[in-house]
Order: C-alpha cells, then structure tokens, then sequence
C-alpha cells in the first residue's frame, strides 16, 4: 500500500516543483524597457510675419484697344485713281498723307459752274441795284411809293440768288477736296477694302483705321480689388494725377512692361459678370509710351495690369502660400506645435497677404505643403528666405 501510494504521488510532486519554478521565475523577472520617444516633428518651411506699411496692389488683366477706331468711308464718288504706299494693313498715317485719291475731273467742272454762278449772281446784284437807282429818281415826287415801285425786292432777290451761289461754291470746294482721303489724326490702317481702279459711290466703305495717339485696356475689378483701390464707382482722375498702373506681356519672348494712368471706374456694374470695369490709358504707344526693348503696346495684344492702391499702416503680410482655404494659417507656437487659426484678411493677391486679424507680428506662418494637419502636432521649422539664401 505504501508502495502504490508512492508511484502515483511522485508525478504530482514533479508537476507541481515545475508550476512553482515557473512562478517564481516570473515573479523575479525584470520589467521590459518600453519606448517612451516622443512622435518625430515634421519638417516644414515657415516664414516670419512682419508688420510694415503696405501699398496694395491690384492685379487684372484686359485687351488693348484703340482709343479712336473707326470705319472708313468715302464722301465722294468717283473712280479710285491712287493710293498711298501706307494704304495697307499695317501702315501708318499722318495728317497730312493722302491714302486713297478719287478722280476729280467732274468735281473741277463743278468748281468752275459755281464759280461763274457766283459771277452771275454778282453782276445781278449790280443790275438790280442800278435798276432800283433808276426807279428811285424817276419816282422822286411821287409820294408814298412801293417798295416793288422802288425795285427793292428784286435786290433782296438777287442777294438771296447770290448767297445760293455761294454755298454751291463752298460745296464744289468741299467735294473737290474730299476726293483726296485724309483723317484728322496720326493712325494706323487695320484693314482695306478697295483697291485702284475701282469705281465707289459716297458712303463706301473704304478700310478700318485707329489713332495711335493713346491706347485704352479695359480692366475687371471684383468687390475685393475695388476696396483695395480705395476709389469710389464712377471715380474720374485728371490725367496728371491718375493712379498709375503696370502692364506686362510677353511678346517675342521676352517680358514687355509699360506704364499707364487709371482714367476712370464705371458709374454701373455689369449685370451679368457682376464685376465693375475701370479705364486706363497709355500715350503714344507707338512712340514714346513703348517699353523699356522698345517693343509698342499693340492694339489687340492681351495684356497683366497691376494698379496701386490705398496703402495700409503696420499690416501683417505673409506670403499668399501661407494663405490656406477658408482663410485659414498654420502658425507654429512658441513650444513647436500647430496652432490652425482662422485669420480675417484685409486684401489678398498671387504674391502676398494681408492680415487684419489672426495673426500677430513676430509669428511663424507655414508655407510649404502640410499633408493631414492636426493642431498640436510637432513640428521642425526651417527658414524659407534663410534657405533660399543658403541655395543661391
């Protein structure tokens, strides 16, 4: 009995020896070192929000137009007999060029009958003025004469014949001259439409000209553009102390700048765009108004304006990257954190932002990419202008 109580309390023991070894190890054991780092911060690029004084700038676009452009007609008629060398698109004119002659041999002829017409009417005047000499001495003693008695209603007559004779004159002068096409002003030809030989009638159409004394560009302006002007609607300037504008372009590979005055902001808003336009103006496009390589301001050409504004004390400006949508800032706190901000901004464009509240002078703005912001997260700052030194 002892024996077989033996043979089956030995494995039990054993089993229970090795439950206690187990235990006792791992009471003993020594506690597992856990990684307490804090998250890596992300690299990004911020840049330093500085108060200054701010002119604002506007920046639109718009066409250069001619500010004169019209169709040419003929006032004449009669067979196209020359032309002048600039009577082709492109060509220029002056005052004095003649672009297109008309034969003016019916129009001589016509010079010379009124001419005599008035001859005419001035040896009537004489004759009727010698007549009623004779009726008043013949009639010397007669009381109460009539004034047909006395001849002088046929002198009314015959003053009125010569007035009549003399507008004729004056309009024989006029045709003669109109047969030889001048405009009033130095221009450009845009277009031709008639050639030598051909026969025209008065009211023809003859071409498409412009002036080149001054271009005119037509410029959008939103709500927000408008208050950065600080210019009322139906604002008008004198040319010598309109705002100045700024256009450019790129023409022939290069950038072309040119300077302009605002003339004028339209007095109604277009009802469709529900923008406002406003008017400026270069002189002598063509001469001395053409840019700095000489190349002139084109009517036709499209063309980048940028207008100087009202100016604004101590504004905050950061660059319009550091801009994000809904008027948000991400601004890195004094203890490297992100703080995402909503800030009011006073006016905005491609190259900067204005801040009016939101953000104070002194604060880093983060302008480079930022993949899944959340406020709190760490951040490694680097200068963006201190490494845009270091590269250059």
């Amino acid at each position: 009995m002892p024996s077989k109580l033996l043979r089956f309390s030995g494995p039990v023991l054993v089993l229970g020896l090795g439950v206690a070894g187990v235990l006792l190890l791992k009471a003993t054991a020594p506690e597992p070192q856990t990684d307490e780092a804090p998250p890596r911060p992300i690299t990004v690029y911020t840049h330093l929000a500085e108060r200054s004084d701010t002119v604002l700038k506007v920046h639109t676009q718009g066409e250069v137009r001619a500010r004169t452009m019209i169709d040419l007609t003929a006032e004449v008629s009669g067979r196209v007999i020359a032309v002048s060398p600039e009577y082709l698109e492109g060509g220029s004119f002056t005052p004095e060029t003649v672009l297109l002659e008309i034969d003016d041999s019916d129009y001589r002829l016509a010079l010379r009958e009124a001419e005599a017409a008035v001859a005419a009417a001035d040896l009537a005047i004489e004759q009727a003025l010698a007549d009623a000499d004779v009726a008043r001495k013949q009639l010397r003693g007669v009381a109460n004469a009539s004034d047909l008695s006395l001849k002088k209603p046929q002198i009314t007559e015959a003053r009125a014949r010569r007035e009549a004779a003399l507008a004729s004159l004056e309009l024989a002068r006029l045709n003669l001259q109109r047969t030889k096409v001048r405009l009033p002003f130095e221009g450009r030809v845009a277009s031709t439409t008639v050639h030598i030989g051909e026969v025209i009638s008065d009211g023809t159409s003859l071409g498409e000209v412009f002036s080149t004394d001054r271009v005119q560009v037509r410029l959008p302006l939103n709500n927000q553009q408008l208050s950065a002007l600080g210019l009322p609607i139906g604002f008008s300037a004198p040319r010598d102390t309109a705002p100045s504008v700024r256009f450019r372009a790129e023409v022939a590979g290069r950038e072309q700048n040119w300077s302009g005055r605002l003339l004028r902001i339209d007095a109604s808003i277009d009802p469709t765009t529900r923008l406002i336009y406003a008017t400026a103006e270069v002189e002598d496009p063509y001469g001395r108004g053409r840019s700095t390589e000489g190349m002139p301001m084109a009517v036709g050409l499209f063309v980048e304006a940028e207008i100087g504004g009202r100016e604004i004390v101590g504004a905050v400006q950061i660059p319009s990257k550091g801009l994000r949508p809904g008027d948000q800032l991400y601004v890195v706190d004094a203890s490297g954190m992100l703080d995402i901000r909503t800030a009011q901004i006073a006016h905005s464009n491609a190259d900067y932002a204005v801040i009016s509240s939101g953000l104070r002078p002194g604060e880093r703005v983060v302008v480079s990419a930022l993949r899944n912001p959340i406020s709190g997260m760490a951040l490694a700052t680097v200068d963006e202008r201190s490494y845009a030194t270091v590269r250059n």
